[in-house]
């Protein structure tokens, strides 16, 4: 596959502390590449210096001539629009494309992105449609190499699931910062990791999460046999230096030299070799109530919209209970009613006297982003008092990864997944009977979602958890309780079984918008009626309307996959004239509906 970008020994810093040097690599044609790693390693720089967004300090990138490259960052701004069709009408048309071509793409990406209203105000997005909008812009873009930045950061679930079916076909290279590691596995053919665990600065593996996975443990493993033997090297040598060795003959001098390099390779493998996690354990009460909060027939309604009905459950301790749904299902709203923040419509929910319910929200109002590190992590002085022990704040905040130097710095200036961090260290301070977490995955780096993982399996209270990290769910959740949206909800066993579920329901749904064999088995018997109602040629007309519906909804799927797939130049030249015939295949079967209706109407009268 030809090379699309390469970059060589690339380096960057903030200030005198270097963030990341020596870096590597290259993408090719075909490329589906994953790249993780801790945070604050420069995973973000990395991918702004690739776009050409920022100049590394050294090192060269090279682009292939012309290359087509979108970028969607973590924090997208928008484009200035205030309608989706504005946005839409205000990016760049490639030089390539002509206008039939680019209203056949819009159509294809916009639609396949489930954007119904392109008149809706960008500003009334969700944070999840929001970050569909910003990929699907970047997509009209025709490029040659997509680089995503978090992109599943806020998508719900079905989001997650449309990024997935997108990425996994593509005709384009992608290069993709993510903690999802469900979506790694999934969408990923080679995986990288930034670390100063590796003597370059970059691991690379070809294969997905798992290959990864075994691979970088192949790999530590063997570093870690390498330190020992070096260790053994070292001690030998400086047992010997310290027998009084003199560099009187040029044999003792190579010795002496080699001992100081078997030193220096030691102390390098070393650091390299040292393993830094956030210190995650909430406290528990230890309260032994059986049932802690119980939901009785709940329902909520929000804006006139139902988001759930006949909604029970129970939280004892030990019960860790995973939410999902799409955005704006209600999960959020579900929390606020356990807290007692909004009451519910319909039903009751009770909570055990004195319940202590510490609460995890996912936009992190709790934290101030004026004041200081020092300040957010101990309002009330220099140390917070963990478990009945005094901790200096300096000690708390090295526990969470937290250098002495950021102490005096402003919240707001912290990272995503630092910010994380102080949140869940102010939750950390109080002893909880429930634990409710919304969304707390969002910007942490995978070695703190394991140690994360780990402290709500040891939990001994109850735990309601919003996520749409599946990983997360499936591993620590006893049972999901899945909002549809529509007021409906159902218990899962995991994540897999949920999704199986929505794809039924889909199916479902997209069977019940055209006639069916049962609908056809009805219609059958009631021919008797129809002929008295209807005339003699409107008669034959419902006899085979059905089929010439059939028929015209396999003609219009037919346009769809010949506008979906041109190949080559003379094939996009004649793409206007596929996608007129797919919106007059589209206009038949609408006027086929619609005369199968009025032909209804006439014989229900």
């Amino acid at each position: 596959m030809a090379l699309l970008l390469s970059c060589q020994s690339i380096g960057k810093s903030f200030g005198a502390k270097p963030l990341f040097e020596n870096i590597s690599l290259g993408i090719s044609e075909g490329d589906s590449v994953g790249l993780v790693g801790p945070n604050g390693a420069g995973k973000s720089t990395l991918l702004k210096i690739l776009a050409g967004l920022t100049d590394a300090d050294e090192g060269v990138v090279a682009p292939r001539k012309l290359l087509r490259l979108s970028y969607v960052p973590q924090l997208w701004e928008g484009p200035g629009a205030a309608t989706i069709q504005q946005a839409i009408d205000s990016a760049p048309v490639p030089a390539h494309l002509d206008s039939a071509a680019r209203i056949a793409r819009t159509h294809e990406i916009f639609g396949r992105a489930g954007f119904t209203d392109r008149g809706a105000q960008i500003s009334s997005l969700s944070g999840g449609w929001t970050k569909r909008l910003a990929i699907a812009l970047e997509l009209l873009k025709d490029p040659e190499l997509l680089i995503l930045d978090e992109p599943t950061n806020h998508l719900d679930l079905e989001g997650i699931l449309w990024l997935e079916k997108l990425l996994m076909p593509a005709p384009f290279a992608s290069l993709i910062v993510s903690h999802d590691r469900y979506f790694l596995e999934n969408v990923t053919s080679r995986m990288m990791e930034i670390n100063r665990a590796y003597p370059d600065g970059l691991f690379s593996v070809n294969g997905n999460y798992s290959e990864f996975l075994v691979k970088k443990d192949e790999f530590l493993h063997a570093q870690a046999k390498h330190q020992e033997s070096l260790e053994i090297l070292v001690k030998r040598e400086i047992e010997w230096l310290r027998r009084g060795a003199k560099a009187r003959t040029s044999k003792s001098k190579a010795r002496i030299d080699l001992a100081g390099r078997l030193i220096e390779e030691l102390s390098d493998v070393s650091a390299r070799s040292v393993k830094r996690s956030a210190q995650i354990d909430f406290s528990s009460t230890d309260r032994k109530t059986k049932r802690l909060i119980e939901a009785e027939r709940v329902g909520k309604t929000l804006g006139g919209r139902e988001l759930f009905r006949d909604l029970s459950f129970v939280l004892a301790p030990g019960t860790r209970l995973g939410l999902l749904g799409p955005n704006g299902s209600g999960k959020s709203t579900l929390l606020k009613i356990i807290t007692g923040e909004l009451g519910p419509d319909a039903g009751e929910l009770k909570r055990a006297d004195l319940v202590k319910i510490v609460y995890f929200d996912q936009h992190r109002e709790q934290l101030n982003p004026s004041v200081p590190l020092r300040k957010a992590l101990a309002p009330d002085g220099d140390s917070v008092i963990y478990r009945d022990r005094s901790i200096h704040v300096a000690a708390w905040a090295a526990r969470f990864l937290f250098r002495s130097e950021q102490l005096e710095v402003a919240v707001g200036r912290l990272s995503g997944g630092e910010q994380a961090r102080v949140a869940i260290a102010n939750l950390m301070l109080q002893a909880a009977d429930v634990l409710l977490l919304d969304e707390p995955t969002n910007d942490l780096d995978i070695p703190t979602l394991e140690v994360l993982e780990d402290t709500l399996l040891e939990f001994p209270g109850a735990l309601v958890l919003v996520s749409h990290d599946r990983y997360l769910l499936d591993r620590v959740s006893t049972q999901i309780l899945g909002l549809d949206g529509s007021g409906g909800s159902a218990l899962y066993a995991d994540c897999e079984q949920w999704e199986q579920d929505l794809a039924r329901q889909k199916k479902t749904a997209t069977k019940a918008t055209r006639p069916d064999e049962g609908t056809r088995a009805a219609t059958e018997s009631r021919t008797i009626a129809v002929v008295r109602k209807l005339s003699y040629q409107e008669n034959r007309e419902w006899e085979r309307i059905e089929g010439l519906i059939l028929e015209a909804e396999g003609k219009l799927r037919a346009a769809q996959e010949e506008l979906q797939n041109p190949e080559g130049a003379a094939e996009r030249a004649r793409m206007e004239a596929r996608y007129q015939a797919m919106l007059a295949a589209q206009a038949e079967v609408d006027r086929l509906y619609a005369r199968w209706a009025e032909l209804e109407a006439k014989l229900a009268g």
